[in-house]
């Protein structure tokens, strides 16, 4: 997804997403833009190479227009983002929450940027190196973990491995939903009976981990239900703008609302909702206060703030 950072090693891979992209973006975004668009991505190609990286503010011309969010870009951004995703720039870094983008050749090294893997290969490492994150998923848990491949090449590479790497198995769900048959790797048993217990510690987790990222499987696994709400309009909102979930061990117990504010030098927590059953004694107050106090020193902020009533009913 968009906030990922993927080791540069794996560029290659890449390729092959590059091409469908443009075939899949290329009738949509000129319809949306209109008979302009390909004179746009001139335009910002040309505007790259001779200025160097740039933000999507900084192409902005008068008279475009203000944009009406992220889902209505004006031209510019528009050409950035389809060049971004079909391979001709690259993101160099970010500044603030603003893609900075430059010409790939800038940005990719040559010895990577040249390899081009043929498409079994493409196919090949983007299911083993999913079942080897997973353990186990769905076809299209498999294909969807790195985007690179369709669901029905995970489900036919998955197939013709039986046996060699990869088993069917049923998995069961937390959430009394029967079991689900999957594709797994065939050392996941053994993985598991290896894998080290959870850490007891409560953990604030990014909205954007790969443990919340497939919404349903998450559900599957602890029962959570969970969605980032920054796109959905405040008054509709459950919960809040930007909460993070609260893993216990190997158990999400809440979620909490909270922020940096830099000008009071503090971490502002507004909100705390427990899941439904869990209570918050005073050893999980203390595990959450430990972990607060780790953010607030990563942070570089001086307090953690607790507002009054921050304790909510769960929704």
């Amino acid at each position: 997804h968009d906030a990922a950072i993927i080791p540069t090693r794996f560029y290659p891979y890449w390729h092959h997403r590059f091409r469908r992209e443009e075939v899949r973006l290329v009738e949509r975004w000129r319809d949306r833009q209109g008979l302009e668009f390909e004179r746009e991505l001139d335009r910002v190609l040309s505007h790259i190479a001779a200025e160097g990286a740039i933000m999507s503010r900084d192409l902005k011309r008068a008279g475009q227009g203000e944009s009406g969010g992220w889902w209505a870009w004006h031209p510019s951004k528009t050409a950035l983002e389809y060049l971004w995703r079909t391979g001709r720039l690259a993101v160099a870094r970010r500044d603030g929450f603003q893609k900075v983008y430059d010409l790939t050749e800038r940005v990719i090294p040559e010895k990577v940027r040249r390899v081009e893997p043929p498409e079994h290969e493409v196919i090949d490492w983007s299911c083993r190196a999913a079942l080897d994150r997973l353990g186990y998923g769905t076809p299209g848990e498999i294909a969807g973990f790195w985007g690179l491949i369709t669901q029905q090449e995970a489900k036919s590479w998955c197939e013709r491995h039986l046996g060699k790497g990869v088993v069917q198995a049923q998995i069961g769900t937390i959430n009394g939903q029967a079991p689900q048959r999957v594709f797994a790797a065939a050392d996941l048993r053994e993985r598991a009976e290896r894998a080290d217990e959870a850490p007891n510690r409560i953990r604030v987790l990014s909205p954007f981990d790969p443990v919340l990222r497939d919404r349903k499987r998450l559900a599957r696994l602890f029962g959570f239900d969970y969605r980032i709400e920054i796109f959905v309009p405040a008054a509709r909102r459950k919960y809040g703008y930007y909460v993070f979930p609260l893993l216990e061990g190997d158990r999400l117990v809440g979620r909490i609302d909270m922020k940096a504010d830099r000008e009071r030098d503090r971490v502002d927590v507004k909100a705390l909702w427990m899941e439904p059953g869990v209570r918050l004694t005073a050893t999980r107050q203390a595990k959450l206060e430990a972990e607060l106090d780790r953010i607030r020193r990563f942070a570089d902020l001086a307090t953690v703030h607790w507002h009054h009533g921050y304790v909510k009913d769960t929704v």
